[in-house]
């Protein structure tokens, strides 16, 4: 074609650097998107001929939204609310809102987003903190799972990738705030 440049594929990143620490690739966002879809059909088909609200965990859930709500065949609403329990790369077990939801949630039926699901504190606190706001019903979705962390019984009710308990960064994921870009998502090598 004339006076349009090819666009070559960029090649694959094996591994990336973030402070000091070495991540390599542990899923491509090829198959993260493939499963978020699927995901999609399966909430879609669930909530046929109802509005539900997806619930977004800040911060790390955004990019998995963002896919998750653009694949959705239904009308959905989106608010926010975001939780902070991590230092670094370790869970600190105390669970805090600084970003909370504004919205009536009574009778309505929510769809909390969650980038992943590890030790489940997180989770807990905010089911208990929605279920005080009278909803018909709440489901969890999350981009990931790792069963073998938990400290809470938590099943989220549609679940894109068990993973081992190790650190993952990309995807929305952070490491101190750097790597939620990475489309990629990647395991840090020393976890």
């Amino acid at each position: 074609m004339r006076g349009v440049d090819l666009i070559k594929p960029e090649p694959v990143v094996k591994q990336i650097q973030l402070s000091g620490e070495t991540f390599e690739t542990l899923i491509h966002n090829d198959l993260l998107e493939q499963r978020i879809s699927e995901m999609a059909r399966k909430i879609a088909e669930d909530y046929e001929g109802i509005c539900p609200v997806l619930v977004v965990v800040l911060n790390g859930a955004f990019v998995f939204a963002a896919s998750l709500a653009k694949a959705l065949k239904i009308p959905c609403e989106i608010e926010f609310i975001r939780l902070v329990s991590y230092e670094a790369k370790t869970s600190t077990g105390q669970v805090r809102a600084v970003l909370g939801l504004d919205k009536c949630l009574a009778g309505r039926d929510l769809i909390v987003v969650e980038d992943i699901v590890d030790t489940g504190l997180s989770m807990r606190f905010l089911l208990d903190r929605l279920g005080g706001e009278n909803p018909r019903s709440v489901r969890v979705a999350s981009l990931l799972f790792k069963p073998s962390a938990l400290k809470e019984k938590i099943a989220p009710d549609y679940v894109g990738f068990e993973i081992e308990n190790r650190f993952v960064v990309g995807y929305g994921l952070d490491f101190n705030g750097i790597g939620r870009n990475y489309p990629d998502l990647y395991v840090n090598i020393r976890s």
